[in-house]
């Protein structure tokens, strides 16, 4: 089921890309991710509710959180040229996100 509903936006990210519209790819992916965490969650949970552990509510819940504020800073330029997120800026944004993912879920 995944695949089925990630693949058109794949598609529309990719034409908008080749087009040289990268606010429409950025703005694909921002609002399908959003849109799956509060609309598909939500449905699911409205159908049958279940219950989530509180500790792994709030770790995600800050790593979202704290991720989206990243994004938001790098796509509104307080660092570097406005507007534009660099390869550097984004391999180091992923990198930081996957070490602090890594000590938050799986510590050693």
């Amino acid at each position: 089921m995944a695949i089925g509903t990630s693949l058109p936006e794949l598609a529309s990210s990719i034409a908008a890309v080749r087009k040289g519209e990268h606010d429409i790819a950025f703005g694909n992916v921002l609002g399908s991710n959003l849109f799956n965490t509060l609309a598909v969650v939500g449905i699911a949970g409205a159908i049958k509710p279940m219950s989530v552990d509180a500790v792994v509510l709030q770790r995600d819940w800050s790593l979202m959180m704290g991720l989206t504020l990243v994004l938001f800073v790098m796509g509104f330029g307080l660092w570097g040229r406005k507007g534009q997120i660099t390869r550097t800026t984004a391999s180091a944004c992923w990198w930081s996100m996957w070490r602090t993912w890594r000590i938050w879920v799986l510590p050693c």
